[in-house]
């Protein structure tokens, strides 16, 4: 009998596993799923046109146009007749000039403010949340330290028609050179998958000198929307910043680009941050940590204790009248308050270059 080759090596490139997903959606549930966003029945006088819009989008899918507008990449890449995404260029565009922007002495000092609850007067619950209180709190003293603030809601994820943060795929777990920065896995026009926020807060991130995160707890964990951001910026931790070095999505190429030595740039360190998470009866020291580490690694620096808070707002009291709890409770909004402080305190002396992390110059022995 023959006898089978041995399986690929560990570190072999050629070692792409498959057979998860292994045949493309059927014309029949392309075409089902397509017309779901069109139930209303105002739309019914276009079905004929409508029906023509199908068609093309299936050639897309069938024909996998993820990026159907690319020119030459260029000198400057690794394969300058690479036909790369317009849409990636601008958005790497843009995040460079963000970082230039950055750091320039005479930038005034800039910090974002996440507000991460998924709750606004446009959603289901009809309310605006306790996070965006707490955030307007950190704001007016961010505002008072003399800091540029600029606030993010996450929110409109859910309130804003077709706004989206598309979840992170994982490129990092085939290789970490397969993870471009910033992420090229969207838009992704064959999928329909467009409309994606993160083009937009990749700068936001890159022209901010400090980062304050304002969170509730849901079910123990981070919001969704901050959940789906977190994921994204995985490509600020390694990521490639040339596509054309892996052909794209060509997970062989990446993996050899790994293999051969990679130096998984941390693209966001050096930036101040904080973090004030907030709950009702569970979960709050488990989330500040998980946001304190998550932030850690990729090379932020902790504006100190008071910048670390995790608190209960109405601890077992009613939901109905948690804003009723939150208006009694002066500690804990001073204590966002000095959150924002110490932020913006640590911002003005990392970029004097007093305040410098002890470990600074040190190279890790595992670098991933």
């Amino acid at each position: 009998m023959p006898v089978s080759p041995l399986p690929p090596g560990p570190e072999d490139p050629e070692d792409v596993r498959k057979g998860q997903v292994t045949v493309p959606m059927t014309r029949a549930a392309f075409r089902e799923r397509y017309f779901a966003r069109y139930a209303d029945p105002a739309f019914r006088a276009e079905d004929a046109a409508l029906a023509r819009l199908e068609a093309i989008a299936w050639m897309a899918y069938a024909e996998g146009r993820k990026s159907p507008v690319t020119h030459k990449a260029g000198a400057g890449f690794a394969d300058p007749d690479y036909s790369l995404s317009d849409e990636w260029r601008a958005a790497s565009h843009a995040v460079a000039e963000a970082a230039r922007k950055q750091s320039q002495p005479d930038t005034p000092s800039r910090v974002l403010l996440v507000c991460a609850a998924a709750r606004n007067d446009y959603t289901c619950p009809g309310e605006m949340s306790k996070s965006w209180r707490l955030a307007q709190i950190a704001r007016e003293r961010l505002s008072r330290e003399g800091m540029e603030v600029g606030l993010l809601d996450l929110s409109l994820l859910a309130s804003d028609p077709d706004r989206h943060i598309h979840p992170c795929k994982a490129c990092v777990s085939t290789a970490m050179p397969l993870c471009h920065w910033p992420c090229s896995c969207y838009p992704n026009h064959a999928l329909g998958q467009v409309n994606d926020w993160m083009n937009e807060l990749y700068p936001r991130w890159v022209g901010s000198h400090g980062v304050m995160i304002v969170t509730p707890v849901y079910w123990y964990q981070v919001t969704s929307p901050l959940k789906l951001m977190m994921d994204r910026l995985v490509c600020a931790d390694g990521g490639n910043p040339d596509p054309t070095s892996t052909h794209g999505k060509d997970p062989v190429r990446a993996k050899a680009l790994e293999l051969a030595g990679w130096d998984y740039p941390k693209h966001l360190a050096g930036r101040a941050y904080g973090v004030a998470v907030h709950g009702d009866v569970a979960g709050v020291e488990g989330v500040r940590r998980a946001l304190s580490d998550w932030l850690d690694w990729m090379g932020l620096i902790e504006a100190g204790q008071q910048a670390r808070l995790d608190r209960y707002i109405g601890y077992y009291r009613p939901y109905a009248g948690s804003h009723a709890e939150l208006d009694k409770d002066a500690g804990v909004q001073r204590e966002v308050e000095n959150v924002a402080a110490a932020v913006a305190q640590a911002v003005r002396q990392l970029r004097a270059g007093a305040l410098q992390p002890p470990d600074r110059g040190l190279i890790p022995p595992r670098r991933k």
